[in-house]
């Protein structure tokens, strides 16, 4: 019985030390999945940057950086042509800074509705609607304004057309809603609730812990809301064509005006020669400018983590 007894740890060890190895052995194959499709990630990333600069170098050098990206006339197909995307790059520019200055607050002022303030049966309600507004695609936001938008512009402002800069930022606005609620409800959510508690236990209103304990606390999660809206408006093209107009002026808020995502999408499938690497330079300026959107967020998220 004594040989029994003392056999048990020595066959328990055993057991223990197998199941040590196998445990290792599959955190080093796991390891290695998330390597591989880690680096297949960053693979595809250079492989597109590699494309569009091979792509769209060629007809920079041939019509000049300086046509190119100041230019504000844009001919493509006329018999003595002009490629300058001035037009285009200040219209996304304007187009994304108007939805955002007018979805975040809205989107926001939702998060901050579902997460702390709304009751439990109406949140159930809410919020699904909101997650629905994510799943509609594109062509149907673009339909619906075509349809609605354009022209109760075109009546409430006397315009001769409702196709303007205004109805894209509209539409833009209710496109990037449904990231940035999310987003932002799930890092107000995520605030510990003794942040809030200590708030209130120092003579704070709940409206006050919201916006000062909360929304601060949350404010990374908030910020990265922010990019994921903006990188949704800068991006998009089929809603954003069919409300526009789609003519190369120069951006104001009731004219009729192309995108640059907009100017690749409308003329790619007719393109050819200098027009057709042209659009590609224009596919390349967007990505370096979605680049440098991300990356000057990042920093300033950074700082504010330092500060």
């Amino acid at each position: 019985m004594s040989m029994n007894i003392l056999s048990i740890p020595t066959h328990f060890k055993g057991s223990f030390g197998r199941q040590k190895h196998v445990r290792k052995a599959l955190e080093r194959v796991m390891h290695g999945i998330f390597f591989f499709f880690g680096i297949v990630a960053v693979g595809f990333v250079l492989l597109i940057s590699a494309y569009l600069i091979f792509s769209g170098l060629p007809a920079i050098r041939e019509i000049g950086l300086r046509n190119f990206l100041f230019g504000t006339v844009w001919k493509s197909t006329a018999a003595q042509p002009e490629f300058g995307i001035l037009p285009f790059l200040l219209t996304s520019v304007y187009g994304t800074a108007g939805a955002m200055l007018v979805g975040v607050p809205v989107g926001f002022m939702t998060a901050m509705f579902l997460s702390k303030v709304a009751p439990r049966p109406l949140a159930a309600i809410v919020r699904p609607a909101v997650d629905l507004l994510a799943g509609i695609p594109s062509v149907v936001y673009g339909l619906i304004g075509m349809i609605v938008l354009v022209p109760t512009i075109r009546s409430v402002f006397d315009l001769s057309d409702g196709a303007c800069l205004l109805a894209a930022i509209l539409v833009l606005a209710i496109m990037i809603l449904p990231s940035i609620v999310s987003v932002s409800e799930t890092a107000l959510n995520a605030v510990p609730k003794e942040y809030e508690d200590a708030s209130l236990a120092l003579g704070a209103t709940e409206i006050e812990t919201y916006f000062r304990v909360s929304a601060p606390a949350a404010k990374s999660g908030i910020a990265a809301a922010i990019v994921l809206g903006i990188g949704r408006a800068i991006g998009e093209a089929m809603a954003i064509l069919m409300v526009a107009g789609n003519v190369a002026n120069m951006p104001t808020l009731f004219s009729s005006v192309t995108f640059l995502t907009t100017a690749i999408a409308k003329e790619m499938s007719y393109s050819s020669g200098l027009q057709r690497q042209a659009l590609f330079s224009i596919a390349l300026v967007l990505f370096l400018f979605i680049m440098l959107i991300n990356i000057g967020l990042n920093l300033l998220l950074k700082r504010g983590k330092e500060g």
